[in-house]
């Protein structure tokens, strides 16, 4: 007498845990890593792994680039409420900000690894509570870029990924650098990083970007790295060039004293659209294109000439 067949509902359950497991040996197979493995994070936490984590929730858009950088976009399985590129991720579950994240949903989706900045104490902590693996990560300057990076590629076993990504990386910053007309050298920024607004201070990975293209971060080292600004201290400081986003632009003339501003007189603003902002203020594997974006616009060149 012939076996009965399973149910649809059992039979898809069946496929998708036989995947996992599948994915997680030919994993561990291609890698020759059986043996356990440990994590540490910038939150000052040890993970310990038996395999490479195959399921993946990510809630910082940097670390969800920097995970598809490295060749491993089909693991993630859930991602934060911003991320969007690379274009894959759009269609991944949605599960809340990286600092609210609904916790719920990520214990749902039951992921081998939570990634999430370390400023996310307490949805760190009330995941972990819950059995979940968390690893927190912090880029926030160019040196933070390469550690954390560095750090997936340990935590994905990609270790050779993250080096030639690293690599890509410093040839196209230094290629944007070399673009950079000797002229149009030592110009001082103002680069506004929201409508509050907030700037982007000394320290960040966005001032730092500003200095190896030669150009001069008005903003003082004692104002903190994102301090928000009194837009009559900008008049004062009367930028060269100002870096800003196209919806913030839209109203730089109405703002008191500034259509007096030697940029906004000599039409020296640049004003991003929402791609080229995401790619600006995210510490990830874009980061070449972050400094071309800064190069041309420091030449006044179209953002598409290369």
């Amino acid at each position: 007498m012939p076996s009965p067949q399973p149910s649809p509902a059992r039979g898809r359950g069946s496929k998708a845990a036989w995947t996992r497991a599948a994915l997680g040996a030919l994993l561990a197979a291609t890698f020759g890593l059986a043996q356990a493995y440990a994590i540490h994070d910038d939150a000052g936490q040890v993970t310990r792994f038996d395999t490479p984590p195959a399921r993946i929730v990510s809630l910082l858009p940097s670390l969800t680039e920097t995970v598809c950088a490295l060749g491993a976009c089909e693991r993630l399985v859930g991602v934060d409420r911003y991320a969007n590129w690379p274009p894959p991720v759009q269609r991944l579950p949605k599960v809340g900000g990286g600092l609210d994240p609904s916790v719920e949903a990520v214990v749902a989706l039951r992921p081998d690894v939570v990634l999430m900045d370390s400023s996310a104490r307490a949805a760190a902590a009330r995941l972990r509570a819950l059995g979940l693996k968390v690893v927190a990560l912090q880029p926030r300057t160019l040196a933070d870029l390469r550690r954390v990076t560095e750090r997936l590629g340990e935590l994905l076993r990609q270790p050779q990924a993250a080096d030639a990504l690293l690599r890509r990386i410093d040839a196209g910053v230094q290629a944007a650098a070399q673009s950079v007309p000797g002229a149009a050298r030592g110009q001082r920024v103002y680069f506004e990083v929201d409508a509050a607004p907030h700037a982007a201070g000394r320290g960040t990975f966005i001032d730092e970007l500003l200095t190896a293209l030669g150009l001069v971060n008005i903003v003082d080292a004692d104002m903190g790295p994102y301090p928000k600004i009194n837009p009559e201290w900008v008049v004062r400081a009367d930028p060269d060039l100002i870096m800003i986003s196209r919806q913030g632009a839209f109203d730089l003339a109405r703002r008191p004293g500034w259509a007096q501003m030697r940029a906004l007189r000599q039409g020296h603003v640049c004003a991003f659209d929402a791609a080229q902002r995401d790619i600006l203020v995210r510490p990830g594997p874009r980061m070449a294109e972050a400094a071309q974006l800064m190069a041309d616009c420091a030449a006044h060149r179209p953002p598409a000439e290369k």
